[in-house]
């Protein structure tokens, strides 16, 4: 079991690897009669792509995706979906000096240990390449849910490093500049932020937030397949994310009882601390989910490791690389979210008849 596929209805299995000569994935379980074309998807592509600014990684992929079956005269057939997308601007030779070698940070020395052998071309199946598959995927469950739900996901930065980025929110803003930033009054400050950081070869985190609104009631299961556990676990997957609140998150520690319950009215609820699910099932509340992306450890500042076999070595990483892989996470978390809500829409409509309950609470 290698575990390339995610999902349980509406299923989502990848392929590929960063330096291959493609990548790709296969979309099983989409309903049939939803308008799609490539265009459609290759925007949500742009959204995550590499080289849109000075502060990502130089690398610079055409993304144009191709959809080889699924889709008739413009519309989803019910059949498995497949989509490809060639790498065109590869730069293996930027890795030959890691070939032995394990970098700090990375899953090196983790896929090393469990095959035995490892793709050191840019972190070969490790690498965030893989995630271009999942926008592409998640724009096919975006629109199905926007179109027959009108389920809304929009996500934003939230934080990078010690900024704080959504004070201020202004959905406009969020495509309009290239950190996803809410606030156009912070955007001055983290280019400065990022120039000053690049400039020292070193990296930061980021946090990145998303919110579904219109989410129907009822969606997830009370047990093993909780909702916000599988949001999650989702999350989780994500390349460089290393935890994850629903709702008050870690603020719900602090909070005492009477704070935290969201007390209900005919009018709906007074609060959201439990981030629109409970009990592992969605009450019809946005969904809030953030996301914690650890700094990039590709750095071109020296530091201490192994080679495979065993001896201490100083490793410095070469290459194009992201500062701060948080800042192109935006697409990807929103994604994620819209996978695993239409996988939920479809199980619940298999198990119950519909595709959500109204919200008692409004």
């Amino acid at each position: 079991m290698s575990d390339n596929t995610f999902g349980k209805c509406f299923r989502v299995t990848t392929f590929g690897e960063s330096h291959g000569p493609a990548i790709g994935c296969v979309v099983d379980g989409c309903p049939p009669g939803l308008e799609i074309e490539a265009g459609e998807i290759r925007r949500e592509l742009e959204r995550r792509a590499t080289g849109r600014s000075r502060h990502t990684s130089q690398r610079r992929e055409a993304d144009d995706v191709q959809i080889l079956s699924g889709v008739f005269e413009g519309r989803t057939t019910g059949t498995s979906i497949a989509l490809l997308i060639e790498n065109t601007d590869a730069r293996s030779r930027d890795y030959e000096n890691i070939k032995r070698q394990f970098r700090p940070g990375h899953a090196d020395f983790t896929y090393w240990k469990k095959y035995g052998l490892r793709d050191y071309r840019g972190g070969g199946r490790s690498s965030a390449r893989e995630t271009t598959m999942r926008v592409a995927a998640g724009a096919i469950a975006r629109k199905w849910l926007a179109t027959r739900l009108n389920i809304e996901i929009r996500g934003w930065l939230a934080q990078l490093g010690p900024l704080r980025t959504d004070r201020e929110m202004d959905w406009s803003e969020i495509d309009a500049n290239p950190f996803f930033c809410p606030d156009p009054a912070m955007v001055s400050e983290l280019e400065g932020f990022m120039d000053g950081l690049r400039k020292s070869g070193d990296s930061v985190g980021a946090r990145v937030n998303v919110v579904a609104r219109n989410v129907p009631a009822g969606l997830g299961e009370p047990i093993y397949g909780k909702l916000d556990a599988e949001i999650a676990a989702a999350m989780m997957s994500i390349n460089a994310a290393k935890g994850v609140e629903i709702g008050a998150g870690f603020e719900s520690v602090t909070q005492p009882g009477s704070e935290h319950r969201d007390e209900m009215t005919p009018d709906g609820f007074l609060s959201n601390h439990a981030g629109g699910i409970l009990g592992g099932i969605s009450s019809g509340q946005d969904i809030l989910v953030s996301t914690a992306f650890k700094p990039t450890s590709s750095l071109r500042l020296p530091c201490r490791s192994l080679d495979i076999d065993g001896n201490e070595i100083e490793v410095v990483t070469k290459g194009r690389h992201d500062p701060c892989v948080g800042i192109r996470a935006t697409p990807i978390v929103e994604s994620m979210l819209a996978l695993v809500l239409m996988d939920h829409v479809i199980r619940h409509r298999g198990q119950t008849g519909q595709f959500g309950t109204e919200n008692p609470a409004g």
